[in-house]
């Protein structure tokens, strides 16, 4: 007779704790995800991942998704160029037929691929998990904000930067990492911003100078996105006495704070569709660790938060939860499940988050965007071929 399954509760419906959820199911391992979120389209799902070879696309190898992803992904999407302030391009690398090594996907074509894998009614949307009070043997009873209660054996935090479930582990928070995007897009960019797509091409462009940086990338159906980043206190609008649905002053701070940078590069502030919406970065401390605590596990940002100019955030998040997903359904005892795979996952997100800060401060110094040439060298070799 089989001994009754652990009852396993992901919080947050994201790539990590989706890919957790759909690989347990696939190895016959029951789980709920629980989300905030009122339904999976009640808001957009931000700009386009890159997924790597050994990490995203790995995870979805062991997900049985590698075919359906590569149906969706955009090879293409792997071309970079680096520019400087007057769109003189630096260095350029365009892939080659059959480079698969990173290829890109829409952050929300890659949500639904993962949430349509899973079993009916895996999801319940609209959960706000309100706290985790410890029952001992390694059980929580979940208070979400409706009142309704559950307990469970095993709850794995995959909920984010914010998430609810670290404090229970780690007394880290997230801290601003001096720097802040700043978003704004293009629609059906080819023909209503044709300049600024060649300009673009089809990929992610970043031209820098001094601190100061200028990110697009192409997402699916012709859009753009475009990021403004800067060195600076996350309260720069509060600061420069704008506020964020006032398009215009903001378009006047940011043209302010980017004079003197080429036209065509400036078109990403004078012409883009829309508002414009602030992103300051946050960090979790490197390395982020915790004492194991039975019952108790984090994954993806919630247990690594770095910066977005190492591309490994989203692709170590399903890295992860791929890999607890297979160590729990490989054990009899859910405990060494997670310990076992606590003491692979935290060294190697340690290492990845220590490279995330380098290259964020190497493409926002104040020699850039020399320190960012010879990283895209290193990363692709120096002809950029």
């Amino acid at each position: 007779m089989n001994p009754t399954p652990p009852r396993i509760a992901i919080i947050g419906a994201g790539p990590g704790g989706l890919t957790c959820a759909r690989v347990l199911q696939r190895n016959g391992v029951p789980v709920t995800v629980f989300d905030q979120e009122a339904s999976a389209d009640a808001r957009p799902q931000g700009g386009t991942l890159d997924l790597h070879l050994t990490t995203g696309q790995a995870a979805l190898e062991a997900a049985g998704l590698r075919e359906a992803f590569t149906a969706l992904a955009r090879p293409e999407g792997q071309e970079t160029r680096l520019l400087d302030h007057t769109a003189a391009v630096l260095f350029r690398h365009t892939p080659a037929d059959g480079e698969t090594g990173r290829p890109e996907i829409d952050r929300g074509q890659l949500r639904h691929l993962l949430l349509h894998s899973l079993a009916p009614a895996t999801v319940r949307w609209g959960h706000f998990l309100r706290t985790l009070h410890p029952l001992g043997d390694g059980r929580h009873r979940a208070e979400f904000d409706d009142g309704h209660t559950e307990t469970f054996d095993l709850v794995i935090g995959a909920d984010g930067a914010w998430s609810r479930v670290r404090p229970l582990l780690s007394d880290a928070t997230p801290h601003h990492t001096g720097v802040t995007f700043v978003e704004c897009g293009f629609d059906d960019a080819d023909a209503r911003h044709p300049d600024l797509a060649r300009l673009v091409g089809d990929g992610t462009m970043m031209a820098a100078f001094a601190d100061r940086a200028l990110i697009a990338q192409r997402n699916s159906h012709g859009h753009i996105r475009a990021y403004a980043a800067f060195r600076g206190s996350p309260d720069w609008a509060l600061e420069a006495g704008v506020r964020m649905d006032d398009t215009e002053a903001v378009r006047a701070t940011l043209l302010d704070r980017f004079a003197g940078w080429d036209d065509r590069l400036l078109a990403l502030l004078r012409e883009n569709d829309g508002g414009f919406v602030d992103r300051p970065l946050f960090a979790l401390p490197v390395p982020h660790t915790w004492t194991h605590t039975p019952g108790l596990t984090l994954l993806g940002d919630a247990a690594h938060l770095m910066s977005p100019f190492s591309g490994m955030g989203a692709n170590l998040a399903m890295l992860d939860g791929a890999e607890l997903a297979q160590a729990l359904a490989g054990h009899d005892d859910p405990d060494e499940a997670v310990r076992a795979h606590e003491a692979v996952m935290l060294p190697r997100s340690a290492e990845a988050a220590g490279g995330a800060a380098r290259a964020l401060a190497t493409a926002l110094a104040p020699d850039a965007p020399q320190g960012a040439l010879r990283h895209m060298r290193l990363m692709y070799g120096q002809d950029g071929t």
